[in-house]
């Protein structure tokens, strides 16, 4: 795949708008900059330098970790300093930013970052944040509905991004999109509450906290527990900082591992630092942030990372992963796309982390 080819590959997926849970739109691509300083990294005295990493969304609650990581001085204590940058909608993507040589690592979807390696673009994922992912099927609690099959010959919110990943729930259940009307929608839950929809694709950690508030009550089932499996917000890196920079690789993910047991401990107080501290200009609400940070709990510290350590998935997950998303359309050799090799030597020298 050509430097070219990358370029015109992430200015497609910018210019379709494609948003996934926890990710930005991937940009385009300029000169890499990477033969400058090595993928933003800067000298600051201490062993590695200070670290630029993309967030896949606004500085909200759902980075607490980091959040943690860096105020009780994990961070510091890995041999780094690292730049939180806030993500959004209109942010350059981490697929992007590592790409041409401005972070060196960052929080993404295994969608956006498979169809990226799938192009060409040389970036991995060295651990998953949430071991799955918050995508739900949200419904009214007067009129729950508990299965995709239930799904037939209704109104389905779904935004644009979405839809493959929709469509392939559909698919692993026996289903297509023809079996349901697919409604455009975009982060406004308002139509399922108004009756313009009889369901929606959602996320467990936003939208049902969103209509709670406002006193509509909802039922969810999970992708996850329906045939499609996922990983949300894994850690991205450069491809080549596996082999190069393993010290590294390892160190920030110690930092993260402390910080993530943290927030997974105290939710109230990583809720504060978003609101108080980090996303402060967001304008953000503490309770809706500590019920954000709440409902990501399960979906973080599962009996599978209480066993083997935060972020590590396992080989039978990895491979789930991959067939949904080539349920998705997406078509990548798991191998090129997930290497949990430094987070395994991580636990393996030090058992204390998990």
């Amino acid at each position: 795949m050509t430097a070219m080819n990358r370029r015109g590959f992430l200015r497609a997926v910018g210019a379709s708008g494609l948003i996934v849970a926890g990710g930005a739109t991937l940009a385009a691509c300029g000169t890499s900059s990477k033969s400058g300083s090595a993928y933003g990294v800067t000298k600051d005295g201490s062993r590695f330098g200070t670290v630029p990493m993309q967030l896949g969304w606004i500085k909200n609650a759902q980075f607490a970790g980091e959040y943690f990581a860096d105020q009780r001085g994990y961070y510091k204590q890995a041999g780094m300093t690292v730049n939180l940058i806030a993500g959004g909608a209109a942010a350059t993507g981490v697929e992007a930013g590592i790409d041409t040589g401005k972070v060196w690592v960052g929080t993404s979807t295994p969608q956006n970052t498979g169809s990226a390696v799938a192009k060409g673009v040389p970036v991995t994922i060295v651990g998953a944040t949430m071991q799955e992912s918050p995508n739900c099927i949200l419904s009214p609690a007067s009129k729950p509905l508990n299965s995709p099959a239930e799904l037939k010959g209704l109104k389905v919110g779904v935004s644009d991004h979405n839809v493959p990943v929709f469509t392939a729930l559909l698919k692993a259940n026996g289903m297509s999109a023809s079996d349901v009307k697919i409604v455009p929608m975009q982060y406004d839950p308002s139509p399922l509450a108004n009756g313009e929809v009889d369901a929606m694709s959602a996320f467990i950690t936003n939208e049902p906290i969103t209509l709670a508030a406002k006193g509509f009550q909802t039922h969810s089932f999970m992708y996850g527990d329906h045939g499609l499996s996922m990983a949300a917000q894994v850690f991205v890196v450069p491809t080549s900082a596996v082999q190069k920079q393993r010290d590294m690789v390892k160190a920030f993910l110690s930092a993260e591992a402390k910080g993530w047991r943290d927030a997974v401990a105290d939710p109230a107080k990583g809720a504060s630092y978003a609101v108080n501290t980090y996303g402060a200009d967001q304008k953000l609400d503490i309770n809706t942030q500590t019920k954000l940070l709440q409902a990501s709990i399960p979906l973080i510290a599962t009996p599978q990372t209480k066993a083997n350590g935060l972020f590590l998935l396992t080989d039978d997950q990895i491979d789930q992963n991959i067939t949904s998303l080539r349920g998705a359309g997406i078509d990548v050799d798991a191998a090129k796309l997930f290497d949990m090799s430094v987070l395994k030597e991580l636990y393996s020298d030090d058992k204390t982390l998990i």
